[in-house]
């Protein structure tokens, strides 16, 4: 018995979107967009805001460049997809400004940092350059809603920790503040054992499966100098 073209289509475009949660999810496997991952996930109600704007900006542009890539120069490639993605980035921002001044204010600059973030830039060049309307619909979804949940996850747990709401919503009353978890060494650590956690799942996946458990190139450690910084004698 064959399979249907049409099956095998759906396939592949399930398991585009798919592999952006979780496989090559862009936060934890992937660990691209630290900038606004580390600035704006202190509540889970701005990594939602800021995922959101950011999944709007990465369907758009991945759609019109699919559309318009066998159109566009390559010379020229890159500088009309940052164009494409400031159209859609300055959509999204004016928006904000208009329906959620408040929300706009606390996520600031790292709205118009959209343009430059390399997620949005990324999947431009490697994927919606090379595919069709459709399949780079389907990738700038997943990745996008990968992105989001990670900051939420990332925004929740920070939230949690250092003020015991959640959504802005009093969960335990009387908690006692924590403030390292509203700044920058609150989110490296949050991130890092959100990393470690991931890592610790495959591997037992990995070990479930009989096979050897590779870790991704930006977790490891073989590719970090940073404990050489102080000079090292072999």
């Amino acid at each position: 018995m064959t399979s249907q073209p049409g099956a095998e289509s759906v396939g592949m475009d399930t398991d585009t979107f798919i592999k952006g949660l979780w496989r090559e999810n862009p936060v934890f496997v992937q660990v691209l967009g630290m900038c606004p991952v580390l600035a704006v996930s202190n509540t889970a109600m701005n990594g939602l805001a800021m995922g959101l704007a950011a999944t709007f900006v990465l369907v758009m542009s991945s759609s019109l460049v699919s559309l318009l890539r066998n159109v566009i120069p390559k010379q020229v490639r890159i500088a009309t997809y940052i164009l494409i993605i400031a159209t859609f980035v300055t959509v999204v921002e004016m928006l904000m400004k208009a329906y959620a001044p408040a929300l706009n204010a606390s996520l600031g600059i790292f709205i118009p940092l959209i343009v430059v973030n390399c997620i949005v830039l990324g999947r431009a060049e490697a994927f919606a350059s090379k595919n069709g309307p459709l399949r780079s619909i389907m990738d700038a979804l997943g990745m996008g809603v990968g992105f989001t949940l990670a900051l939420m996850a990332l925004g929740g747990v920070r939230e949690f920790l250092g003020k015991g709401t959640l959504f802005e919503l009093g969960i335990i009353p009387g908690w006692p503040s924590f403030m390292l978890m509203g700044f920058a060494p609150g989110a490296f650590i949050v991130l890092g054992l959100f990393l470690a956690g991931m890592n610790w799942i495959q591997m037992r996946k990995a070990a479930r499966e009989g096979r050897a458990f590779t870790t991704p190139a930006q977790l490891d450690c073989s590719h970090c100098r940073i404990c050489d910084l102080g000079g090292r004698e072999d």
